[in-house]
């Protein structure tokens, strides 16, 4: 990817949006203290959300200057999910521009990383106090986990004395979930290909 007037990215790291329109505010080169590490830098502004993306590629003088890092990044979700869960939680991550739905969609993450681990039996509010019981996961991520089952009861439920999520809500809700996901399973799964070596 170029360092052009636009870039082109399938969805916005900040909104999510589906191929947003991202252009070119400002751009700058910087040198290390031996002017031998020569980049060049660039913001990038969402016309949905307003959000910034800094992008930095290396200055190979007169050549087209090749993006090699941008923050944020685009949220994505590792392959060591297991592929249900893996499926609910890419969704939820494509709907935060609908919070309701993308709390809901996390919270089914949940219950299917809980099933992947063995733990099928009853409601999802029994399934999380066993994996706490179990210590598949801490007292403090059983907590959380109940907030994002709650926040989710509220919306198929609708309601009526809830409000509904904000997109912050929903972003909260997924942060965990991706956070469950490392803990459950990425990396126990980098840990024992590290062993395997």
């Amino acid at each position: 990817m170029l360092q052009k007037e636009t870039i082109k990215l399938h969805r916005c790291p900040h909104c999510n949006v589906a191929e947003p329109n991202l252009n070119r505010r400002t751009i700058w080169d910087t040198l290390d203290a031996n002017r031998t590490f020569h980049r060049n830098w660039a913001f990038y502004v969402c016309s949905s959300c307003g959000g910034v993306i800094t992008t930095v590629a290396m200055n190979r003088g007169n050549r087209p200057v090749e993006i090699h890092g941008m923050w944020p990044a685009a949220q994505s979700v590792d392959e060591a999910v297991p592929a249900r869960a893996k499926d609910f939680l890419e969704q939820a991550v494509k709907s935060l521009q609908a919070p309701a739905g993308a709390v809901i969609l996390a919270a089914s993450s949940v219950d299917a990383m809980l099933k992947e681990k063995g733990l099928k039996e009853g409601s999802l509010y029994k399934r999380i106090d066993t994996a706490a019981q179990q210590h598949l996961i801490t007292e403090e991520m059983a907590a959380w986990a109940h907030e994002v089952r709650l926040g989710a009861n509220d919306q198929r439920h609708a309601d009526d004395d809830a409000p509904l999520p904000s997109t912050e809500d929903a972003q909260q809700a997924i942060e965990f979930v991706q956070a469950l996901a490392q803990f459950l399973f990425v990396l126990p799964s980098r840990v024992a290909r590290a062993r395997g070596k």
